[in-house]
């Protein structure tokens, strides 16, 4: 059973329709004691990353989301959700995240280029996993103005091109991100939903 995490400042209608799509089980719930029945999270965000951990450390759900993943729970941060998941954000100020993956959320440099950065663009594939099984690479859609930037090269296995590189599916064993929104990326998008739910199944997990 998944979980979406609903702490206020999720795309949580179209998440909600894709996994209906796929045929999942899942539920939305903002509490921690009913959140704690799920087998794996995702954590949607639209909007700014210091307004996300204020109602994520409100609601007590960084810290139960740190934990269940301690625990081994997969979980899947889409867009900002993604972000939560470094250590600190430069937007409207330095913040701390979640601290689930090493590095730092940066804005993208727009001295050329139109930010947000809003709109299909092509991935290129850099490491194997589970999420990204089966597929090949092609356009998703982005909508965002930040982007992450980490020295473990290992996390980042996907990217697109944006003036800068662009960590675009971001991962370390079960604990996973898109910054791009796969809810609304076609089949590509669908497909790593779908992986998604076969890691949280235990079906394929690295």
């Amino acid at each position: 059973m998944i979980a979406i995490v609903d702490y206020g400042m999720g795309n949580l209608y179209s998440v909600s329709k894709a996994l209906e799509r796929l045929g999942s089980d899942y539920f939305l719930s903002s509490r921690t004691d009913e959140l704690k029945q799920a087998d794996g999270f995702i954590l949607p965000g639209v909007g700014s990353f210091k307004d996300a951990m204020q109602l994520l450390s409100e609601m007590g759900l960084d810290d139960f989301l740190i934990q269940e993943t301690k625990n081994g729970k997969p979980l899947l941060g889409i867009c900002l959700g993604m972000q939560l998941l470094f250590e600190e954000s430069e937007e409207n100020g330095l913040t701390k995240g979640l601290g689930l993956l090493s590095g730092k959320i940066k804005k993208i440099p727009s001295e050329q280029l139109k930010v947000p950065h809003m709109g299909w663009n092509k991935l290129t594939f850099h490491a194997e996993h589970d999420l990204l099984k089966g597929l090949k690479e092609d356009f998703v859609y982005f909508v965002h103005s930040y982007y992450a930037v980490t020295d473990q090269e290992e996390i980042v296995l996907a990217s697109a091109e944006y003036g800068v590189k662009v960590p675009a599916v971001v991962g370390k064993h079960h604990i996973l991100g898109t910054q791009f929104h796969p809810e609304k990326s076609g089949k590509l998008g669908m497909a790593i939903l779908q992986n998604f739910l076969s890691i949280v199944d235990g079906k394929e997990q690295k």
